[in-house]
Formats: structure tokens, C-alpha cells, sequence
């Protein structure tokens, strides 16, 4: 982190829509860098103000926001690294960040995904790529569009060190954009991968024409089958009644904004993952999460009734209409002891 005596320098990794609205918020803050890979995001940026590929030409960026093209200089200059790239490039930007980023320089990810292969969290491949720098998330319920038009919105930022995270919120506050700061990493990560599944679930369901109590009742079976998993991997129970958890659960499950959302009802129509997957410009991180999901389940003994509906749809051929029967067929028990759906 850098002294007190000035304003630390954030630089944010990825041009996507999420990336550039953090990276925004940060420039209204102090100085701000972000590292994009196309020079006409750049050039977007540093002359237009905007980035017209994932924000349109509406939402107008901070004049002193700059963009480069440069990894180089993005990493030279960081006193905050901010990780906005997908999960599946993750680790691969951290392993060039580690040739250029200064010893102890915080990385704050974005990423609301799990690493397929190794099942890792983001915070856990940087504490392997990168260690010695403290390492958090941002999230919380926040559709990029909305927050980077200036609705109102909140976030949590959880890094171990509560001192430093109070630090670092700071950087990521305005008027109308509020972060509060938890500890529990495992928690907020583990529920900003989880969600992701079950709003695919719920879009499945908006597909199928599932009614309002329907909807209501599988999101909330989803908050319990998300703290289940959550606790026995470390997380506290309470994050998933808060904004990375429940809050980022509804915002996502309800948005017509939602790419995970989307994938669900795609789905519904028939359509192959390979397919919407090809017509999306953005990542729908709980299209490989699911399987991941799974395989925690497994090794912890959990049954995930909704989680292991959705796999079945994405990874074994299962039918959207077969997914949500196989959800009926599930014995009501214990609302939170219980096993079922």
C-alpha cells in the first residue's frame, strides 16, 4: 500500500463491463490506470470517454480515468491491483504480474468464478502466484450498467486484514456507490461463485413460466444451499444473508441484465451451451462453475439439490422441464438441517 502522504495509485486489470465501471469509480477517487488488451477500448477510453463494446456510448467515464494497452506500465505504476479479467485468464495475467508488481501491493479480484481444473478461488491463486500480497474480492449485488449510470448500489470488499480493508474502501466509494468491508474472504467468494448457478437455475424457471412463488421459493432454498456449502468451506454463515450472498443472488436471479440469467432461459429454448455461449461478448461464470459446485458437494458430503440440476442441464443432456421435476420430486425436510429441496 502506499503512504499517506498521497493518494494510491489503482490500476485495474480488464476492459470488460464490470472492470471499467470499478475502474471508474476508483478515477473519482484518485488516480486511476486500467489495462485493456484492445487498443480501440483504449483509445474509446482516453478520447470518447466511454467504452462503447460493454458499457454503449451512454455511459459517460471520468475524464480522469486513462486507459494503455501497456502491462508494463499498468504493473510498474500499481499501488492497488484491481483483478477484472475472467476466471479462466486469471492466473495467466497474475503469472505476468509477478515479473513487474512491487513486493505487498494488494489485489482486489472481481472475478465472481472458481478456477476449473484446480476448483481454486481467486484469492487462493494469487496467494500461490503472488505471495505476500494481501488478497481480497469486491462483490456484491451490482449489474455493471446500472451502477456505472449512477443508480444507487453496495458492495462488500473482504480482505483479511479489516485495517486494510478499511483502507482500501475507500478507493472504491462514492456518494452513490457503498462498500462495506467483512474478513471473510472464503464466504464472499464462494457465494459470488455460487449465485451465479442458481440464477441459471432461475432463469430455467422464467423459461418455463414458473410463477412468482415458484421463483420465490427456489431462491430461497438456493440462499440455504449456498450458506451449506459456504460453512463447511470456511465461509461464516452470515455472508449469505448479506450483499455477496443474498443480495447478489436476487439482482442476478431478477435482472433482465443478468448473463447467468440469460443462460437459463436459453436454455429453457432449446438452445446448446456451446450456442449462447458463441452469442454472448461477456462471461457467464456459472456456466463452469456448475460442475466445480459439484464436485465440492461431493467431497464435503453436501446434497445441492438446485446446483445438481443445473449441472445436469449444462454437462449431462438434462432437459430444463427434467431439471425442475427433479426438484419436485425432492422430500421437504428441516428448512435449515434438512438435506432436500
Amino acid at each position: 500500500m502506499a503512504s499517506a502522504q498521497r493518494v494510491p495509485t489503482v490500476v485495474v486489470l480488464g476492459g470488460g463491463s464490470w472492470g471499467t465501471t470499478v475502474a471508474s469509480i476508483c478515477a473519482r477517487r484518485g488516480p486511476t490506470l486500467q489495462w485493456v488488451r484492445s487498443a480501440e477500448t483504449a483509445a474509446d477510453i482516453n478520447e470518447k470517454h466511454c467504452n462503447s463494446r460493454y458499457l454503449g456510448d451512454g455511459v459517460a467515464l471520468p475524464e480522469s480515468l486513462r486507459a494503455t494497452t501497456d502491462f508494463s506500465e499498468a504493473a510498474n505504476c500499481a499501488d492497488v491491483i484491481v483483478m477484472g479479467v475472467p476466471s479462466h485468464g486469471f492466473r495467466n495475467v497474475l503469472g505476468e504480474l509477478a515479473k513487474e508488481l512491487r513486493p505487498w501491493v494488494p489485489v482486489v479480484s472481481l472475478v465472481k468464478g472458481l478456477e476449473q481444473g484446480t476448483n481454486m478461488r481467486m484469492s487462493q491463486i494469487v496467494d500461490e502466484v503472488l505471495p505476500g500480497h494481501p488478497a481480497g474480492i469486491l462483490a456484491g449485488p451490482n449489474i455493471a450498467r446500472e451502477v456505472a449510470e449512477g443508480y444507487a448500489a453496495a458492495a462488500v470488499l473482504a480482505m483479511p486484514d479489516q485495517h486494510l480493508a478499511a483502507n482500501l474502501a475507500g478507493l472504491f466509494r462514492t456518494r452513490r456507490f457503498r462498500t462495506y468491508t467483512t474478513d471473510d474472504v472464503i464466504g464472499v467468494e464462494m457465494a459470488g461463485a455460487l449465485k451465479n448457478v442458481y440464477a441459471i437455475s432461475v432463469g430455467m424457471g422464467y423459461s418455463l413460466g414458473i410463477g412468482e412463488n415458484t421463483r420465490a421459493m427456489v431462491m430461497a432454498r438456493a440462499v440455504a444451499e449456498m450458506s451449506k456449502l459456504g460453512v463447511a468451506m470456511g465461509g461464516n454463515r452470515d455472508t449469505f444473508a448479506g450483499l455477496a450472498g443474498m443480495g447478489d443472488l436476487i439482482v442476478t436471479c431478477t435482472s433482465q441484465r443478468s448473463r447467468n440469467r440469460h443462460v437459463g432461459e436459453q436454455l429453457g429454448q432449446g438452445k446448446t451451451v456451446d450456442e449462447i455461449i458463441a452469442s454472448m461478448n461477456q462471461v457467464a461464470e456459472g456456466v463452469k462453475a456448475a460442475s466445480v459446485i459439484m464436485e465440492f458437494a461431493e467431497t464435503h458430503g453436501l446434497s445441492m439439490p438446485i446446483a445438481r440440476e443445473v449441472d445436469r442441464v449444462i454437462n449431462h443432456g438434462c432437459t430444463v422441464a427434467d431439471a425442475y421435476a427433479g426438484l419436485m420430486l425432492e422430500k421437504p425436510g428441516h428448512e435449515v438441517h434438512g438435506a432436500g429441496f
